[in-house]
């Protein structure tokens, strides 16, 4: 069952040459969107539709894409999907999707092939009511983790995914973890990170301009990204929620991020959380939103733990 309800799916189009990838979520008809962004820098779509102050309620699909911005034409294609399958809004007698997209940086040349909408529109294909595939694949195949030290001791990040419940209350999480910082457990402890030898310069603890080959706006290197990180992820609800409840609900999930990387949010990160209610069951916001925290931090450290 994908992020624990059935009325949901999910799927993945990945290109194992460039390493990137597209992973997409698809709710059911009428469903309520959200989101909440707490990393300094972002790249979204419908991002103010979705927010707490913007007009937008319903949403029919959530697009996480590597390659930054190049990445976003992804969504065309999602969109291009909901309509051929009557998923959208219908306005004067046509049907508009609302589709959320949020990116992470992972491009690995300049002249490296890109998403495309065809890759949206493949991710859609793939996409099922079936526990989704987490790890290197999709959005997850280029993520990184542990730059606080500079690229070069950066590991592998990836997509991981997540269910808490309570009682009737399911809250799923899928993530893509491509932070500056490391992952880690609840105690404290270092799952994965960086691997630079210790008293290395670390990021916030040094200025950027004395970390060799930091990845991050003021770094010294011409071709340093300003979207080289991001904790970017969608959490899918049957509870039924308000659209302030359900900002809310995803403001605080970012709790979660706050547990499972160190450091988190920072201004180089573009962190970015969805979600998606589709409105079975009543229930308190804040159980929502505790569940959240609860499922992101476990999807996060659930492709480090051994």
């Amino acid at each position: 069952m994908a992020l624990g309800l059935p009325s949901v799916l999910v799927g993945s189009w990945t290109n194992e040459v460039a390493e990137t990838g597209v992973t997409v979520v698809l709710p059911p008809p009428g469903t309520l969107g959200a989101i909440a962004v707490r990393g300094g820098a972002p790249g979204t779509r419908e991002a103010a539709a979705l927010s707490s102050t913007g007009a937008g309620v319903e949403c029919h699909g959530v697009v996480l894409c590597g390659n930054s911005v190049f990445g976003l034409a992804a969504a065309d294609g999602v969109v291009r999907w909901c309509v051929e399958h009557g998923r959208g809004l219908n306005i004067r007698d046509s049907i508009v999707p609302v589709v959320g997209a949020a990116v992470v940086y992972d491009i690995q040349s300049p002249h490296s092939e890109r998403p495309t909408a065809e890759a949206g529109w493949a991710a859609c294909e793939a996409a099922s009511a079936d526990e989704p595939a987490t790890g290197r694949i999709g959005v997850g195949r280029g993520c990184t983790i542990g730059k606080v030290a500079g690229r070069d001791f950066s590991v592998p990040g990836g997509l991981g995914a997540a269910v808490e419940r309570s009682g009737d209350v399911v809250v799923g999480a899928l993530v893509a973890v491509n932070a500056l910082g490391d992952i880690i457990d609840a105690d404290g402890t270092v799952l994965a990170g960086c691997t630079a030898e210790t008293g290395a310069a670390r990021y916030p603890y040094a200025a950027v301009d004395a970390i060799p080959g930091f990845t991050g706006r003021g770094g010294e290197e011409p071709e340093s990204p300003e979207r080289g990180n991001t904790t970017i992820g969608c959490l899918v609800t049957n509870a039924r929620l308000t659209k302030p409840e359900a900002c809310r609900a995803a403001d605080l999930a970012h709790t979660g991020i706050a547990r499972a990387v160190e450091p988190p949010h920072t201004n180089f990160d573009g962190d970015a959380l969805f979600l998606l209610a589709t409105g079975e069951v009543d229930t308190q916001p804040d159980l929502v939103a505790t569940l959240g925290a609860a499922a992101v931090a476990r999807a996060i450290r659930s492709e480090f733990v051994t």
